[in-house]
Protein backbone atom coordinates (compact mmCIF):
# COMPACT_ATOMS: atom_id res chain seq x y z
CA UNK A 1 0.00 0.00 0.00
CA UNK A 2 3.11 2.24 0.69
CA UNK A 3 4.68 1.51 -2.38
CA UNK A 4 1.04 2.22 -4.41
CA UNK A 5 0.87 5.80 -2.31
CA UNK A 6 4.28 6.48 -3.45
CA UNK A 7 3.71 5.46 -7.25
CA UNK A 8 0.80 7.35 -6.98
CA UNK A 9 2.61 10.52 -5.49
CA UNK A 10 4.83 10.75 -8.35
CA UNK A 11 2.34 10.50 -11.12
CA UNK A 12 0.67 13.46 -9.68
CA UNK A 13 3.84 15.12 -9.26
CA UNK A 14 4.64 14.69 -13.13
CA UNK A 15 1.08 15.63 -14.47
CA UNK A 16 1.57 18.57 -12.58
CA UNK A 17 4.68 19.69 -13.77
CA UNK A 18 3.58 18.74 -17.21
CA UNK A 19 0.63 20.38 -16.91
CA UNK A 20 2.36 23.89 -15.88
CA UNK A 21 5.18 23.53 -18.89
CA UNK A 22 1.91 23.13 -20.81
CA UNK A 23 0.36 26.31 -19.21
CA UNK A 24 3.61 27.81 -19.30
CA UNK A 25 4.31 27.08 -23.17
CA UNK A 26 0.78 28.30 -24.10
CA UNK A 27 1.54 31.58 -22.20
CA UNK A 28 4.14 32.55 -23.99
CA UNK A 29 2.68 31.42 -27.03
CA UNK A 30 -0.10 33.65 -26.48
CA UNK A 31 2.18 36.69 -25.93
CA UNK A 32 2.33 39.68 -28.62
CA UNK A 33 5.68 39.30 -29.87
CA UNK A 34 7.62 42.43 -31.27
CA UNK A 35 7.24 42.43 -35.01
CA UNK A 36 10.73 41.66 -37.24
CA UNK A 37 12.21 44.60 -38.48
CA UNK A 38 11.12 45.04 -42.27
CA UNK A 39 14.31 44.43 -44.18
CA UNK A 40 14.91 47.63 -46.20
CA UNK A 41 16.37 47.49 -49.74
CA UNK A 42 19.45 48.56 -50.24
CA UNK A 43 19.01 52.35 -53.03
CA UNK A 44 21.30 51.92 -55.64
CA UNK A 45 22.56 55.26 -57.39
CA UNK A 46 24.57 55.06 -60.41
CA UNK A 47 26.42 58.14 -60.21
CA UNK A 48 28.43 59.54 -63.68
CA UNK A 49 31.47 61.99 -63.64
CA UNK A 50 33.32 63.63 -65.97
CA UNK A 51 37.02 63.08 -63.77
CA UNK A 52 40.79 62.44 -65.55
CA UNK A 53 44.06 61.58 -63.87
CA UNK A 54 44.18 62.02 -60.09
CA UNK A 55 40.91 63.47 -59.84
CA UNK A 56 39.12 60.33 -60.73
CA UNK A 57 41.02 58.57 -58.33
CA UNK A 58 40.40 60.99 -55.18
CA UNK A 59 36.33 60.76 -56.04
CA UNK A 60 36.62 57.23 -56.45
CA UNK A 61 37.95 56.85 -52.94
CA UNK A 62 35.30 59.22 -51.78
CA UNK A 63 32.42 57.05 -53.30
CA UNK A 64 34.04 53.74 -51.94
CA UNK A 65 34.31 55.56 -48.32
CA UNK A 66 30.59 56.43 -48.24
CA UNK A 67 29.90 52.94 -49.59
CA UNK A 68 31.82 51.49 -46.71
CA UNK A 69 30.37 53.92 -43.99
CA UNK A 70 26.78 53.20 -44.49
CA UNK A 71 24.53 50.27 -45.87
CA UNK A 72 21.46 51.60 -47.23
CA UNK A 73 22.58 53.11 -50.19
CA UNK A 74 25.28 51.99 -53.00
CA UNK A 75 26.44 54.41 -55.65
CA UNK A 76 27.73 53.17 -58.38
CA UNK A 77 30.19 55.12 -60.17
CA UNK A 78 30.45 55.99 -64.07
CA UNK A 79 33.35 57.75 -65.45
CA UNK A 80 33.73 59.43 -68.99
CA UNK A 81 36.05 61.39 -70.73
CA UNK A 82 35.16 65.15 -70.40
CA UNK A 83 35.48 65.42 -74.23
CA UNK A 84 31.81 63.68 -74.80
CA UNK A 85 30.86 63.43 -71.13
CA UNK A 86 27.97 65.93 -71.41
CA UNK A 87 26.51 65.57 -75.35
CA UNK A 88 26.78 61.67 -73.41
CA UNK A 89 24.49 63.76 -70.92
CA UNK A 90 22.26 64.86 -72.69
CA UNK A 91 21.26 61.72 -74.67
CA UNK A 92 20.67 59.70 -71.70
CA UNK A 93 18.25 62.57 -70.28
CA UNK A 94 16.58 62.62 -73.44
CA UNK A 95 16.43 58.42 -73.90
CA UNK A 96 15.23 57.88 -70.28
CA UNK A 97 18.06 56.39 -69.21
CA UNK A 98 19.62 59.49 -67.18
CA UNK A 99 21.92 58.26 -64.09
CA UNK A 100 20.58 59.23 -60.61
CA UNK A 101 23.12 61.76 -59.52
CA UNK A 102 25.80 62.92 -62.12
CA UNK A 103 28.81 65.98 -61.83
CA UNK A 104 27.79 69.43 -63.97
CA UNK A 105 30.53 71.97 -64.10
CA UNK A 106 29.21 75.38 -63.30
CA UNK A 107 29.70 76.87 -66.69
CA UNK A 108 27.57 73.98 -68.56
CA UNK A 109 24.56 74.31 -65.83
CA UNK A 110 22.71 76.84 -68.06
CA UNK A 111 21.76 74.77 -70.70
CA UNK A 112 20.57 72.04 -68.32
CA UNK A 113 18.36 74.67 -66.45
CA UNK A 114 17.02 76.34 -69.39
CA UNK A 115 15.75 72.16 -70.82
CA UNK A 116 14.45 71.00 -68.07
CA UNK A 117 16.78 68.75 -67.80
CA UNK A 118 17.68 68.76 -64.31
CA UNK A 119 15.99 68.77 -60.84
CA UNK A 120 14.92 71.95 -58.26
CA UNK A 121 16.73 70.52 -55.19
CA UNK A 122 16.27 72.99 -52.76
CA UNK A 123 13.60 71.21 -51.13
CA UNK A 124 15.77 67.84 -50.83
CA UNK A 125 18.29 69.22 -49.65
CA UNK A 126 16.07 70.54 -46.49
CA UNK A 127 14.54 67.21 -45.94
CA UNK A 128 17.98 65.53 -45.76
CA UNK A 129 19.44 68.34 -43.28
CA UNK A 130 21.52 69.58 -45.84
CA UNK A 131 22.01 73.54 -45.06
CA UNK A 132 22.94 75.13 -48.26
CA UNK A 133 23.51 78.50 -46.52
CA UNK A 134 26.15 76.61 -45.08
CA UNK A 135 27.92 76.93 -48.07
CA UNK A 136 30.64 79.55 -49.37
CA UNK A 137 28.12 82.45 -51.19
CA UNK A 138 30.22 82.76 -54.27
CA UNK A 139 30.48 79.20 -54.61
CA UNK A 140 26.41 78.63 -53.83
CA UNK A 141 24.98 81.18 -56.05
CA UNK A 142 26.68 80.07 -59.34
CA UNK A 143 23.77 76.87 -58.99
CA UNK A 144 21.19 79.23 -57.93
CA UNK A 145 18.59 80.73 -61.11
CA UNK A 146 15.57 82.47 -60.05
CA UNK A 147 16.69 82.01 -56.09
CA UNK A 148 16.40 78.35 -56.49
CA UNK A 149 19.35 75.90 -56.56
CA UNK A 150 19.44 73.39 -59.71
CA UNK A 151 22.97 71.64 -58.00
CA UNK A 152 24.65 71.09 -54.61
CA UNK A 153 28.03 72.57 -55.80
CA UNK A 154 31.17 71.15 -54.13
CA UNK A 155 33.89 72.77 -54.97
CA UNK A 156 35.52 75.22 -56.69
CA UNK A 157 38.33 75.09 -59.21
CA UNK A 158 40.31 78.08 -59.92
CA UNK A 159 43.11 79.76 -61.45
CA UNK A 160 46.14 79.70 -59.76
CA UNK A 161 50.14 80.36 -59.85
CA UNK A 162 52.36 77.67 -59.41
CA UNK A 163 55.85 77.91 -58.61
CA UNK A 164 59.54 76.57 -58.44
CA UNK A 165 60.33 77.65 -55.34
CA UNK A 166 64.24 76.70 -56.62
CA UNK A 167 63.73 78.57 -59.31
CA UNK A 168 62.83 81.97 -57.54
CA UNK A 169 65.40 81.25 -54.96
CA UNK A 170 68.00 81.62 -57.65
CA UNK A 171 66.47 84.49 -59.11
CA UNK A 172 66.35 86.42 -55.95
CA UNK A 173 62.70 87.02 -56.13
CA UNK A 174 61.70 84.32 -53.58
CA UNK A 175 60.96 85.69 -50.04
CA UNK A 176 62.72 82.91 -47.55
CA UNK A 177 60.41 83.64 -44.48
CA UNK A 178 57.33 83.04 -45.75
CA UNK A 179 57.99 81.41 -49.08
CA UNK A 180 56.06 83.22 -51.43
CA UNK A 181 57.30 85.29 -54.39
CA UNK A 182 58.60 89.31 -54.51
CA UNK A 183 56.26 90.60 -57.22
CA UNK A 184 56.21 94.51 -57.05
CA UNK A 185 52.82 96.21 -58.46
CA UNK A 186 50.93 96.38 -61.54
CA UNK A 187 51.82 94.90 -65.05
CA UNK A 188 55.45 95.93 -64.99
CA UNK A 189 55.89 94.66 -61.56
CA UNK A 190 55.45 91.07 -63.33
CA UNK A 191 57.31 91.64 -66.03
CA UNK A 192 60.16 92.74 -63.76
CA UNK A 193 59.36 89.37 -61.67
CA UNK A 194 59.92 87.03 -64.81
CA UNK A 195 62.81 88.95 -66.58
CA UNK A 196 64.48 88.61 -62.96
CA UNK A 197 64.14 84.65 -63.12
CA UNK A 198 65.01 84.69 -66.71
CA UNK A 199 68.29 85.83 -66.42
CA UNK A 200 68.72 83.33 -63.41
CA UNK A 201 67.86 79.83 -64.33
CA UNK A 202 69.13 77.74 -67.06
CA UNK A 203 68.41 78.12 -71.01
CA UNK A 204 66.20 75.04 -70.86
CA UNK A 205 63.72 76.51 -68.09
CA UNK A 206 60.98 78.64 -68.96
CA UNK A 207 60.35 81.80 -66.84
CA UNK A 208 56.20 81.37 -67.37
CA UNK A 209 54.98 77.87 -68.93
CA UNK A 210 51.56 78.23 -70.66
CA UNK A 211 50.24 76.26 -73.86
CA UNK A 212 50.46 77.57 -77.14
CA UNK A 213 47.19 76.09 -77.99
CA UNK A 214 44.50 75.04 -75.66
CA UNK A 215 42.00 77.25 -73.17
CA UNK A 216 44.97 78.53 -70.43
CA UNK A 217 45.65 81.64 -71.72
CA UNK A 218 41.81 82.17 -72.32
CA UNK A 219 41.44 81.33 -68.58
CA UNK A 220 44.23 83.88 -67.53
CA UNK A 221 43.03 86.49 -69.67
CA UNK A 222 39.12 86.08 -67.69
CA UNK A 223 40.58 86.26 -64.89
CA UNK A 224 43.24 89.57 -65.86
CA UNK A 225 40.39 91.21 -67.27
CA UNK A 226 37.93 91.32 -64.50
CA UNK A 227 40.89 92.17 -62.33
CA UNK A 228 40.36 95.90 -64.56
CA UNK A 229 37.81 98.36 -63.28
CA UNK A 230 34.61 98.08 -65.91
CA UNK A 231 36.33 94.91 -66.80
CA UNK A 232 34.58 91.59 -67.37
CA UNK A 233 31.52 92.05 -69.54
CA UNK A 234 30.86 89.55 -72.40
CA UNK A 235 27.18 90.38 -73.00
CA UNK A 236 25.73 94.11 -73.20
CA UNK A 237 21.97 94.36 -71.94
CA UNK A 238 20.46 93.12 -75.52
CA UNK A 239 22.33 89.87 -75.34
CA UNK A 240 25.58 90.64 -77.97
CA UNK A 241 28.69 90.27 -77.73
CA UNK A 242 30.81 93.06 -75.94
CA UNK A 243 34.48 92.11 -75.20
CA UNK A 244 35.99 94.03 -77.77
CA UNK A 245 36.56 96.81 -75.39
CA UNK A 246 39.74 98.63 -74.16
CA UNK A 247 39.49 96.55 -70.73
CA UNK A 248 39.90 93.69 -72.11
CA UNK A 249 42.24 94.62 -75.24
CA UNK A 250 44.51 95.64 -72.12
CA UNK A 251 44.47 92.11 -70.83
CA UNK A 252 45.11 90.07 -74.00
CA UNK A 253 47.79 92.51 -74.87
CA UNK A 254 49.81 91.60 -71.76
CA UNK A 255 49.56 88.36 -72.41
CA UNK A 256 50.48 88.68 -75.93
CA UNK A 257 53.76 90.95 -74.75
CA UNK A 258 54.22 87.59 -72.79
CA UNK A 259 54.47 85.54 -75.17
CA UNK A 260 56.22 87.67 -78.14
CA UNK A 261 59.04 88.33 -75.51
CA UNK A 262 59.72 84.82 -74.47
CA UNK A 263 58.66 85.60 -70.65
CA UNK A 264 56.54 82.42 -71.57
CA UNK A 265 58.24 79.93 -73.48
CA UNK A 266 57.62 79.32 -77.18
CA UNK A 267 56.02 76.40 -79.07
CA UNK A 268 54.46 74.37 -75.36
CA UNK A 269 52.30 71.66 -75.69
CA UNK A 270 52.40 70.42 -72.37
CA UNK A 271 52.85 73.23 -70.01
CA UNK A 272 51.85 70.88 -66.87
CA UNK A 273 54.68 68.14 -67.60
CA UNK A 274 56.92 70.76 -68.43
CA UNK A 275 56.47 72.33 -64.34
CA UNK A 276 56.27 68.86 -62.68
CA UNK A 277 59.85 68.08 -64.64
CA UNK A 278 61.26 71.40 -62.84
CA UNK A 279 61.00 73.06 -66.31
CA UNK A 280 59.56 75.76 -65.83
CA UNK A 281 59.51 78.37 -62.83
CA UNK A 282 55.92 79.66 -62.86
CA UNK A 283 52.85 77.81 -64.84
CA UNK A 284 49.11 79.11 -64.26
CA UNK A 285 46.34 76.31 -64.10
CA UNK A 286 43.38 75.48 -62.29
CA UNK A 287 43.62 74.36 -58.40
CA UNK A 288 43.43 70.47 -60.12
CA UNK A 289 47.52 70.59 -60.19
CA UNK A 290 48.54 70.61 -56.54
CA UNK A 291 47.70 66.91 -55.98
CA UNK A 292 50.12 66.04 -58.71
CA UNK A 293 52.56 68.70 -58.31
CA UNK A 294 53.07 68.15 -54.48
CA UNK A 295 54.42 64.53 -55.78
CA UNK A 296 56.87 65.59 -57.82
CA UNK A 297 60.62 64.76 -57.00
CA UNK A 298 61.66 67.91 -59.33
CA UNK A 299 59.84 70.57 -57.52
CA UNK A 300 59.94 72.87 -54.59
CA UNK A 301 56.45 73.73 -54.89
CA UNK A 302 54.77 77.09 -54.01
CA UNK A 303 50.79 78.02 -55.36
CA UNK A 304 49.41 81.47 -54.72
CA UNK A 305 46.08 83.15 -55.84
CA UNK A 306 46.27 84.81 -59.19
CA UNK A 307 48.52 88.01 -58.40
CA UNK A 308 46.60 91.82 -58.67
CA UNK A 309 48.19 93.22 -61.54
CA UNK A 310 45.22 96.40 -61.77
CA UNK A 311 42.18 96.95 -59.62
CA UNK A 312 40.54 93.90 -57.88
CA UNK A 313 41.37 90.05 -56.87
CA UNK A 314 39.78 88.07 -59.59
CA UNK A 315 40.69 84.73 -60.88
CA UNK A 316 38.65 82.39 -64.00
CA UNK A 317 37.09 79.59 -61.82
CA UNK A 318 34.44 76.93 -61.94
CA UNK A 319 32.99 74.05 -59.66
CA UNK A 320 32.24 70.81 -59.93
CA UNK A 321 28.26 70.27 -59.04
CA UNK A 322 25.94 67.48 -57.99
CA UNK A 323 22.53 67.45 -60.32
CA UNK A 324 20.27 65.12 -60.13
CA UNK A 325 18.70 64.44 -63.95
CA UNK A 326 15.30 64.70 -64.79
CA UNK A 327 14.37 61.14 -64.82
CA UNK A 328 11.01 59.59 -65.61
CA UNK A 329 10.94 57.04 -63.02
CA UNK A 330 13.19 58.79 -60.50
CA UNK A 331 11.15 57.88 -57.24
CA UNK A 332 11.27 59.74 -53.78
CA UNK A 333 13.48 57.19 -52.30
CA UNK A 334 16.07 57.87 -54.65
CA UNK A 335 16.35 61.27 -54.95
CA UNK A 336 16.52 61.44 -51.42
CA UNK A 337 19.19 58.82 -51.56
CA UNK A 338 20.81 61.50 -53.75
CA UNK A 339 21.51 64.23 -51.35
CA UNK A 340 22.52 62.09 -48.98
CA UNK A 341 25.34 61.40 -51.00
CA UNK A 342 25.61 65.29 -51.87
CA UNK A 343 25.52 65.89 -48.24
CA UNK A 344 28.06 63.14 -47.24
CA UNK A 345 30.17 64.73 -49.75
CA UNK A 346 30.36 68.66 -49.18
CA UNK A 347 30.81 67.31 -45.90
CA UNK A 348 33.34 65.45 -46.18
CA UNK A 349 35.23 67.90 -48.24
CA UNK A 350 38.44 67.72 -47.05
CA UNK A 351 39.06 64.32 -48.96
CA UNK A 352 38.40 66.03 -52.37
CA UNK A 353 40.75 69.23 -51.04
CA UNK A 354 43.43 66.34 -51.67
CA UNK A 355 43.05 66.69 -55.79
CA UNK A 356 43.65 70.51 -55.06
CA UNK A 357 40.07 72.09 -54.95
CA UNK A 358 38.81 74.33 -52.61
CA UNK A 359 35.21 72.39 -51.02
CA UNK A 360 32.37 74.39 -50.74
CA UNK A 361 31.46 74.25 -47.59
CA UNK A 362 33.05 76.88 -44.99
CA UNK A 363 33.36 75.04 -41.83
CA UNK A 364 35.07 72.28 -44.01
CA UNK A 365 37.40 74.97 -45.13
CA UNK A 366 38.02 76.07 -41.84
CA UNK A 367 38.47 72.57 -40.09
CA UNK A 368 41.69 71.24 -38.84
CA UNK A 369 41.70 68.65 -41.71
CA UNK A 370 41.53 71.15 -44.67
CA UNK A 371 44.17 73.09 -42.81
CA UNK A 372 46.68 69.90 -42.34
CA UNK A 373 46.75 70.21 -45.95
CA UNK A 374 50.09 71.86 -47.52
CA UNK A 375 49.27 74.53 -50.25
CA UNK A 376 45.45 74.66 -49.59
CA UNK A 377 45.30 77.50 -47.36
CA UNK A 378 47.36 79.80 -49.84
CA UNK A 379 44.79 79.73 -52.16
CA UNK A 380 41.73 79.34 -50.35
CA UNK A 381 40.62 82.82 -50.17
CA UNK A 382 40.39 82.49 -54.35
CA UNK A 383 36.87 81.13 -53.62
CA UNK A 384 35.46 84.53 -52.71
CA UNK A 385 36.93 85.90 -56.00
CA UNK A 386 36.24 83.33 -58.56
CA UNK A 387 34.77 84.90 -62.01
CA UNK A 388 32.33 82.28 -63.31
CA UNK A 389 31.99 82.22 -66.75
CA UNK A 390 28.05 84.37 -68.19
CA UNK A 391 25.19 82.39 -67.78
CA UNK A 392 24.22 81.31 -71.30
CA UNK A 393 23.32 77.84 -72.52
CA UNK A 394 26.10 78.12 -75.83
CA UNK A 395 28.71 79.70 -73.53
CA UNK A 396 31.08 76.98 -73.89
CA UNK A 397 30.94 77.20 -77.91
CA UNK A 398 31.68 81.09 -77.53
CA UNK A 399 34.66 79.61 -75.28
CA UNK A 400 35.91 78.29 -78.16
CA UNK A 401 35.74 80.50 -80.68
CA UNK A 402 38.12 82.79 -78.00
CA UNK A 403 40.53 79.73 -78.11
CA UNK A 404 40.97 79.70 -81.88
CA UNK A 405 41.06 83.47 -82.08
CA UNK A 406 43.83 83.68 -79.12
CA UNK A 407 45.85 80.68 -80.77
CA UNK A 408 46.16 83.00 -84.21
CA UNK A 409 47.10 85.66 -82.17
CA UNK A 410 49.69 83.77 -80.16
CA UNK A 411 51.16 82.43 -83.52
CA UNK A 412 51.46 85.31 -84.82
CA UNK A 413 48.72 85.31 -87.15
CA UNK A 414 46.88 88.37 -85.53
CA UNK A 415 47.28 91.06 -83.57
CA UNK A 416 45.06 91.10 -80.03
CA UNK A 417 42.80 93.95 -81.63
CA UNK A 418 42.28 91.71 -84.17
CA UNK A 419 41.75 88.46 -81.85
CA UNK A 420 39.14 90.74 -80.13
CA UNK A 421 37.25 91.99 -83.33
CA UNK A 422 37.54 88.64 -84.92
CA UNK A 423 35.85 86.73 -82.10
CA UNK A 424 33.12 89.21 -81.35
CA UNK A 425 31.66 89.09 -84.66
CA UNK A 426 31.83 85.46 -84.68
CA UNK A 427 30.17 85.07 -81.30
CA UNK A 428 27.65 87.54 -82.51
CA UNK A 429 27.08 85.09 -86.01
CA UNK A 430 26.76 81.78 -82.85
CA UNK A 431 24.51 83.90 -81.03
CA UNK A 432 21.76 84.06 -84.33
CA UNK A 433 22.01 80.52 -85.44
Amino acid sequence: MARDMVRRWIVAAVAALLLSAALTGCTKANEEQPEPEPRKEVVRLDYWTPFSGGDNQFMTEMVERFNKEQSEIVVVQTNSRLDDYYTRLRTAILSGNAPDIAIIHTTSMPQFVQNGYIEDVTAAAEQVGLDLSQLNSNIRESTEYNGQSYAVPLDTHALVMYYNKKHLRQAGVLDEATGKPLIEPGEQGFRQFLEQIRQAIPADVAPMAMPSTRIDSVWLWWSLYNQLEGGGIFYNEQGQAAFNNPQALRALAFIDELYKDGLIGANINDSFKLFYDGKAAVLFLGMWGTGAFEKSPELELGVITVPVLYDRPAQWGDSHSLAIPKKHNMTDEKRRAAMLFSKWMVEHGELWAQAGHVPSMTKVVESEAFNRLEYRNDYAAAADYVVYWPRHPKQWSMIEILIAEFERMIYDKQTPEEALRHAQLKVDAALEE
